[in-house]
């Protein structure tokens, strides 16, 4: 596979994601999105956090990833989240 496109699949989804077209690294475009599905910031935080890493990305860049990308890297996070999840009953708990 060449280095220019990258395809990363998330176990049973049906298509892969796909960053033929975008120069920022994939590692970059999935930690972006990650961080502002996953947890309740905004974008500029998001900027900001980018940035205390290292990664000089505008705003803009991060919304147009989030369009693109974001409900796919959401349903792969919710699967996630409920794979951990657990029910515990009483009775497991206190015996």
């Amino acid at each position: 596979m060449p280095d220019s496109i990258v395809e990363i699949n998330f176990g049973d989804m049906p298509n892969p994601v796909s960053f033929r077209y975008f120069k920022t690294s994939p590692e970059i475009i999935q930690l972006a999105v990650k961080l502002y599905v996953r947890f309740p910031l905004s974008l500029r935080n998001v900027e900001d956090l980018l940035h205390e890493r290292g990664v000089d990305v505008g705003y803009e860049p991060v919304r147009h990833w989030r369009h693109w990308f974001g409900s796919k890297f959401a349903s792969e996070i919710q699967l996630l989240i409920l794979s951990v999840v657990r029910v515990f009953r009483i009775g497991e708990v206190f015996s």
